[in-house]
């Protein structure tokens, strides 16, 4: 068994039907010694559709993620790290919306979805907040592991409770799953997964497992043909090896 955790990563992103794209994703490999410290992120980011500057805020919140907990304190654990630089980005995001002409109308403001994995050693470690979502592969099937933080209206109408950015301090959900070979997890944004089965999800990603981001684009395209008239993205994820 390898003593180093390694990874295959396919990935793809459309702006779809829209104008723009307001999805923002990631992933950073580092080298040792900061990969069996701080293991392997994977962070995808959804703005809200109704603000022009929520890009700014997926971007922002992705590549502040990817950068900042490489930053931490090596003493500190996997969950401390994450939540501490989460913390801050959402009060950065917040910030930059009462500074802005729309100070209280957070529907025009910098916010966004946010969910990540950080792989470390034989455990995953996940983040999360709002409507993206994390699977686990499991056969012919999708395991979701992540809640939706959606309030429902109605069938014709919802909003998000909870997204980054809307209120000065931010509840992150966290969970650990541990992880082997073989093991395969799928990130994607609602524009993605509210129009594609997950039986066609799970059999593009084992019938494109020699290119994984294949797969991930035509799962992306399957959503664009089905009628999804949001932003679109896909992260595929599989553990190829992990450390005895």
């Amino acid at each position: 068994m390898s003593r180093e955790l390694k990874i295959s990563v396919g990935q793809h992103s459309d702006k779809g039907r829209k104008e723009t794209n307001q999805d923002f994703h990631g992933v950073l490999v580092p080298e040792e010694p900061l990969l069996g410290l701080k293991g392997i992120a994977i962070v995808l980011a959804d703005g809200i559709s109704s603000s022009p500057v929520s890009r700014i805020a997926a971007e922002s919140a992705v590549k502040g993620f990817l950068t900042d907990y490489y930053c931490t304190s090596e003493s500190w654990s996997v969950k401390t790290s994450a939540q501490r630089v989460l913390a801050a980005t959402n009060s950065w995001l917040h910030a930059q919306t009462r500074r802005s002409q729309h100070a209280y109308d957070m529907d025009k403001g910098y916010v966004c979805t946010l969910s990540a994995m950080v792989i470390k050693s034989t455990t995953a470690h996940i983040f999360h907040v709002g409507d993206s979502r994390i699977y686990r592969v499991s056969g012919h099937a999708l395991e979701q592991l992540t809640n939706d933080h959606r309030v429902i209206i109605s069938s014709e109408q919802s909003y998000l409770g909870r997204a980054l950015g809307v209120n000065p301090q931010i509840e992150i959900d966290y969970q650990s799953h541990q992880v082997e070979k073989g093991d395969v997890f799928v990130l994607a944004t609602d524009g993605v997964y509210e129009h594609v089965a997950a039986r066609f999800i799970a059999a593009a990603i084992r019938d494109g497992a020699d290119d994984l981001d294949r797969a991930a684009k035509t799962i992306v395209e399957q959503a664009y043909e089905l009628g999804s008239p949001d932003n679109l993205t896909v992260q595929i994820v599989r553990i190829d090896a992990s450390p005895a």
